[in-house]
């Protein structure tokens, strides 16, 4: 039987999402991604780690197979089910990233990824972040900014009215920008930012884009034509291996002093 907390009592569009995250995490350029992070953060044998917004598990399994001590977090009891099932010697907790479960001081490394433009806010978020980091401790954070989706499209206009009109959705869709400043504002120091691109040409995107129109037209922002008109030319790209879609990641890392 299906309880709250295994992977049988997800919904279809749970299930489509956990597809979806998991083809795009097992793209290379995405394990280098992570692997970078892991880095950053000093992961090795006996370091303290939680992964806030963890998904499914991947990183708390990989930073655990280098010897971290980690534990994951997320929002939502599915993705906690499904990481617990996968890798059932993980610690994984259902928790909201501006109020974590924990002492103070007590991790040595804190990782978002791909988390903090569905936080109302931010700054709560990284101040929570601030308290359970021990003095020295490190972060890392990925982000997308929603306003710089780059996307090939037959109407260019149509293009920005529909990536913005999404990004206008989320709760904090600009923020990795600002990851930096907000690092800086409550008490982080030797903040850094790098960028990674993600290109897409493969079909694995077609449900990302022709996504974006279905919000925007459900947003109001554009006609049920236009929304069509769009699926329609993006299908084509993906028939004729034409898909085009760029996603800039901002990773950015600081120190608790």
């Amino acid at each position: 039987m299906s309880t709250p907390h295994s992977p049988g009592a997800q919904t279809p569009w749970a299930e489509a999402l956990i597809a979806l995250l998991d083809a795009v995490d097992d793209r290379p350029e995405a394990g280098r991604l992570r692997s970078r992070s892991y880095s950053l953060l000093g992961i090795r044998q006996g370091v303290r780690v939680v992964d806030v917004g963890c998904g499914t598990g991947r990183a708390v399994g990989e930073m655990a197979q280098q010897g971290a001590l980690a534990v994951g977090v997320d929002v939502d009891e599915h993705m906690v089910g499904v990481a617990e099932h996968r890798w059932p010697g993980g610690t994984f907790q259902q928790a909201d990233a501006t109020r974590l479960p924990f002492g103070d001081g007590v991790f040595d490394g804190y990782r978002a990824d791909k988390v903090f433009h569905s936080v109302s806010e931010p700054a709560g978020a990284l101040a929570e972040a601030h308290r359970v980091l021990a003095p020295g401790g490190r972060i890392t954070l990925i982000g997308q900014d929603w306003d710089t989706l780059v996307i090939d499209a037959d109407d260019p206009e149509l293009a920005r009215t529909i990536v913005h009109a999404r990004a206008d959705l989320l709760p904090s869709p600009r923020v990795a920008r600002g990851f930096r400043n907000l690092l800086l504002d409550v008490g982080f120091e030797d903040a850094s930012v790098e960028v990674h691109t993600g290109v897409f040409t493969e079909p694995i995107a077609l449900p990302i884009i022709t996504g974006l129109a279905g919000a925007a037209h459900a947003a109001g922002a554009i006609p049920r034509a236009e929304a069509d008109a769009w699926i329609a030319d993006q299908t084509r790209r993906a028939r004729s291996d034409r898909l085009f879609l760029a996603i800039p990641l901002f990773l950015v890392t600081a120190r608790r002093p």
